[in-house]
């Protein structure tokens, strides 16, 4: 009897330090979810809540699902062969192939940091006053700080509490508008094309399934250095990177659907069309009080500077994998890759004249990437020259190039119309 109670103590325990082990692989998706709650995900969001009210939310639906397939498939990617997707690409892919593929990422990148950066910029206009340029260049100077005085593991504590501000930060304001409720969970799950609306779309599509993600998520994966000497190792490393994965991309859809919420619930509502983030801030001020403006501000402040050093992140990864490296603050590939990013993005912002405007734009150029980047990942996951026993099923390579081939189908619509 005394031994039955010791099995079962030790069964109880076992069943605990399970528990506690899933927090230790909570931290990589995160990082990526920050990438697509950034300031041009609010800037879509907000133009497609206060245009066209509840009846976009299907974009964040169907984002959301196809970002967590890609996410997965290319964590997978990370954790069974130890390369990140750059690294794989130039190892495994002819370079007349690789190399604009990758070059293109780093556009995209660029792209990206421009609008995390503008998104601090206007944030800081909101709370302090500061010209845009001014604070466009103080956003850049504090996070190239972070980035090359940091650890890894700094970094990622620091974005896990900014997204979670920003996640309350919503939380509280919607507790302040009335829902229609029925009309939204309609617009969840009915896809709907307004007229004029393919701008919108394709910008709320890029915010969210975003190509610096992909490169960054197959690289973030690797720094828990998770044991994986054996199939069982690597199985149950690739368990508990989906729930992080599944996790992180719910948190990602909530945050994203409460601000398309949000806008159709107060500017639409009263058929207003937020055309500046900063008119966004001055319009909830007598609708909700200053207390939710001023909160706006401050999530808007987190979500700019999380995402300018996740996008960073991820450039130095690109460039450094060109290279055949992996990333290394300390490298000298890492390094330029970070600096081309930010630096550049920095640049660029000293040329745009509509900061909103820039936003949506620097959005659309992420989704027409992103077909390259999709397919180059796909092509590898299912290789089995790459992935050996953990190839791609045939299944899972149907869905995959489904999705590559739904975002080119609604690119070349953007084209059209």
């Amino acid at each position: 009897m005394r031994n039955i109670f010791k099995d079962l103590k030790r069964t109880d325990h076992k069943r605990h330090l399970g528990g506690i082990d899933f927090f230790k692989y909570i931290g990589p998706g995160l990082l990526v979810t920050v990438g697509f709650i950034d300031p041009g995900n609010w800037a879509s969001n907000f133009a497609a809540g206060s245009e066209f009210g509840y009846t976009l939310l299907w974009v964040v639906t169907l984002s959301t699902v196809m970002l967590i397939v890609l996410q997965h498939n290319v964590a997978h990617l990370g954790i069974v062969t130890g390369l990140c997707l750059s690294e794989a690409a130039t190892k495994y892919t002819p370079k007349w192939i690789s190399r604009p593929i990758l070059g293109t990422a780093v556009l995209a990148s660029i792209s990206t940091s421009l609008a995390e950066i503008l998104g601090g910029a206007i944030a800081l206009q909101m709370l302090f006053d500061i010209p845009i340029i001014w604070g466009s260049i103080l956003t850049t100077f504090f996070v190239a700080i972070m980035l090359f005085t940091n650890s890894y593991k700094k970094i990622e504590r620091s974005i896990i509490a900014f997204v979670s501000v920003i996640g309350l930060s919503f939380i509280y304001e919607l507790f302040l508008v009335e829902i229609d409720w029925p009309l939204a969970v309609q617009g969840w799950v009915t896809p709907s094309f307004p007229k004029g609306s393919m701008l919108i779309i394709m910008s709320v599509l890029g915010a969210v399934v975003m190509p610096h993600n992909l490169f960054l998520h197959s690289e973030v994966i690797q720094s828990h250095e998770y044991n994986k000497k054996d199939d069982a190792s690597i199985k149950k490393v690739l368990k508990y990177e989906l729930f992080d994965t599944l996790f992180s991309m719910v948190v990602g859809w909530a945050i994203n659907s409460a601000m398309i919420l949000l806008a159709a619930a107060t500017f639409f509502k009263h058929h207003v069309q937020v055309e500046e983030l900063q008119q966004a801030k001055s319009l909830l001020e007598p609708l909700l009080g200053s207390h939710a403006a001023m909160v706006f501000a401050l999530a808007l402040l987190m979500a700019g500077i999380s995402s300018t050093i996740t996008s960073g992140m991820a450039a130095g990864s690109i460039f450094s994998g060109i290279f055949g490296e992996s990333y290394n603050i300390k490298d000298s590939h890492s390094q330029l890759g970070v600096l081309i990013s930010l630096g550049l993005a920095l640049l660029l912002i000293f040329f745009i004249g509509d900061p909103f405007k820039g936003l949506l734009i620097s959005q659309m150029v992420l989704s027409i990437q992103l077909p390259f980047t999709v397919f180059l990942q796909v092509g590898l996951t299912s290789s089995p020259r790459v992935m050996g026993n953990y190839v791609n099923s045939k299944w899972s390579t149907f869905v995959l190039y489904g999705i590559a081939a739904i975002v080119t189908v609604l690119n070349l619509m953007l084209l059209f119309s």
